[in-house]
């Protein structure tokens, strides 16, 4: 009786296993650079889109108010032309520049830490 019991069981070896788990971490360390840069680039463009709509409230806040370049800006009266309610601050943390806005050229700046800390993600900031 104690013959028939069968000593053939399969199982994996400490060895196979082993090498699955050796395996499973390079593809994670392979994959989480990939990862980070994603989630940097899509902070940036967060924030540029961001930087964006406020920019053309503000223009078309100017546009239908009359305003010249050069005058100071009325973000509550720019804010009725967003959708969102209007950020000073970005994702980051970082306040949106300058303090003063004027109608013009550089009415929203994103700042330079917020584009020293997203930098090499492959994000234009164009003029802003």
């Amino acid at each position: 009786m104690i013959n028939n019991i069968r000593n053939d069981r399969s199982a994996f070896t400490l060895v196979e296993i082993m090498i699955v788990v050796a395996i499973i971490g390079l593809l994670a360390a392979l994959a989480v650079p990939g990862f980070v840069k994603a989630r940097k680039q899509s902070q940036g463009r967060r924030i540029l889109n961001d930087c964006r709509q406020q920019d053309a409230a503000i223009d078309q806040w100017a546009l239908e108010t009359g305003q010249t370049d050069g005058a100071t800006v009325n973000t509550t009266g720019a804010q009725t032309y967003l959708k969102t309610t209007w950020k000073t601050q970005d994702l980051l943390g970082n306040s949106f520049g300058p303090s003063t806005m004027v109608v013009g050229t550089g009415q929203i700046l994103i700042s330079t830490a917020t584009k020293s800390s997203l930098a090499n993600v492959g994000i234009d900031w164009g003029p802003y």
